[in-house]
């Protein structure tokens, strides 16, 4: 008679059913795994082997058959360790069938017996709670997997624990969810001295979501900037933070089950390959822009990134996911993300700075940002020239508004979106808006419209240009507390649009 055992498969952020079917027959003695399984998953019988005789539990010379059902989806890593070895101690009657039947497991197993935490619990238990299972892990991934809490979640510490709990010995209790991390100590936008056109920027870049460039010499503060935008950010709200925790809990970096309010800042080195920013590689693991959903993907020296890598980030900036094709699948995963680049204005830096002349201007600062392709640019809500600052203008006290004053009226903003999209859940903020739902939010009186088709024609705005500008005026006046959008509004979007950043 064949055992049946659950876990699951990971398809991008989703979790798949996988059914565990064991069957131990007459015939020449043998362990085969069938349905398939990628290499770790193969070399599960060694390890599922040598942890049952660890715990002196001896195979049976008999043909041992294990298939994981669907046979035709692809099945990778080293969590099926467990369920194999659930499936086959209910197969040779040490664990009851109808009790395996019913829990979905996942969890490596040690030559030794002991459970080794491995990524994706969060979303596995999320697929446990779809089919109505209990689901049991290593312990160590436990306080990850009751975060979900709309099924039973048993961690386990050894192969040992889970026969015991089984033969009702010693019944494991039920794991509870890991520690709220506490938010970091975030760094003031009052440590920046000057720059205050830059720090209104950052400030309606962080109330709707508005995708920001910073062009300026080396040393002028556009990396310290940036770093000060998570204390500008709203915290995740339930939903946000269970979404991003599956993205982190596929890469495997949740620490100890914890689950963090604070939005991600991811800020890549420019070095890094198209497989690490966009998604890919063994597993096709989540990408740097994955890992900032809902947070800030930071992108210092812009222009260095291969051209190939900033190419690639064109469709996810406007649609919020990104595909990883392989030859057997294609992988989809969220990156509704904000793009902060920095970016010198040609390769010595100084283009823009009149006490240190670039010899080669103009042409150096054009074929820097040449770099950059036009449809990409035009993808940038806001483009910031930050000017070096005075060495006279370091001695003097800080200026401006404190980053929990900034981060007040964002919160604020933020709070006027949620209102005005409570009946569509897909759209958060301005920057998602589109079509007649931005004509009906952003919908200029005639001065302004005026001012915006002049400048259209004057400077020939692109249709996605033109949006954007109303999108950033719709959130300005947002931060102004104001439902109509007049004509300072559309002003003040303009003149962040219309300096071009390889004119900077």
């Amino acid at each position: 008679m064949v055992a049946h055992a659950y876990t699951v498969a990971f398809e991008g952020v989703e979790a798949r059913p996988v059914e565990v079917q064991c069957a131990v027959t007459a015939g020449v003695p043998g362990f085969s795994i069938v349905g398939l399984p990628d290499k770790a998953v193969s070399e599960a019988r060694e390890r599922v082997r040598a942890a049952l005789t660890a715990m002196a539990i001896a195979l049976p010379s008999k043909r041992i058959t294990i298939n994981l059902s669907p046979a035709d989806m692809p099945k990778e890593g080293s969590h099926f360790d467990l369920p194999i070895a659930l499936g086959l101690l209910a197969a040779l009657d040490i664990l009851p069938r109808d009790e395996i039947a019913q829990t979905m497991a996942l969890g490596e197993l040690a030559l030794d017996g002991a459970l080794v935490p491995v990524p994706g619990a969060l979303p596995a238990a999320m697929t446990a709670a779809e089919e109505e299972r209990v689901l049991l892990c290593p312990r160590a991934s436990g306080a990850e997997a009751a975060w979900v809490g709309a099924c039973r979640v048993l961690g386990a510490q050894s192969l040992v624990d889970v026969v015991r709990h089984y033969a009702g010995d010693a019944p494991i209790q039920p794991s509870e969810p890991g520690e709220l991390h506490p938010p970091p100590a975030l760094r003031d936008l009052r440590d920046v001295k000057g720059q205050e056109r830059a720090k209104r920027a950052l400030e309606i870049a962080a109330a709707g979501r508005h995708h920001l460039m910073l062009v300026g010499t080396p040393g002028s503060g556009k990396s310290m900037l940036a770093a000060r935008l998570p204390g500008l950010l709203p915290p995740l709200t339930a939903q946000e933070a269970l979404e991003t925790s599956m993205i982190h809990s596929l890469a495997g970096l949740l620490d100890e089950g914890g689950i963090s309010r604070v939005r991600p800042f991811r800020e890549p080195h420019h070095t890094a390959s198209m497989a690490a920013i966009i998604g890919g590689g063994r597993g096709a693991k989540p990408g740097e822009v994955s890992l900032a959903h809902n947070g800030v993907l930071f992108m210092d020296e812009f222009p260095e990134f291969p051209r190939t890598v900033l190419e690639t980030l064109r469709q996810p900036v406007e649609t919020g996911e990104v595909m990883v094709s392989r030859a057997n699948a294609h992988i989809t995963y969220p990156c509704r993300f904000m793009l902060v680049a920095a970016a010198n204005p040609c390769k010595c830096g100084y283009l823009t700075d009149p006490a240190r002349a670039c010899s080669r201007a103009p042409i150096c600062g054009e074929d820097y940002l040449g770099r950059v392709s036009g449809p990409l640019m035009d993808r940038f809500d806001l483009r910031i020239e930050v000017p070096p600052v005075a060495f006279t203008d370091l001695d003097l006290p800080a200026s401006g508004d404190s980053s929990a004053t900034v981060a007040a009226r964002v919160a604020a903003a933020r709070d006027r979106q949620a209102q005005r999209f409570a009946d569509r859940p897909a759209i958060r903020t301005n920057a998602d808006a589109e079509g007649r739902l931005l004509e009906d939010i952003a919908t200029p009186d005639a001065e302004s419209r005026d001012l915006l088709l002049r400048a259209a024609d004057r400077f020939g705005l692109s249709a996605r240009g033109y949006h954007r500008i109303l999108r950033v005026a719709r959130t300005i006046a947002d931060l102004a507390g104001e439902e109509a959008l007049r004509r300072p509004h559309v002003a003040e979007a303009l003149s962040y649009r219309l300096v071009s950043a390889k004119d900077a």
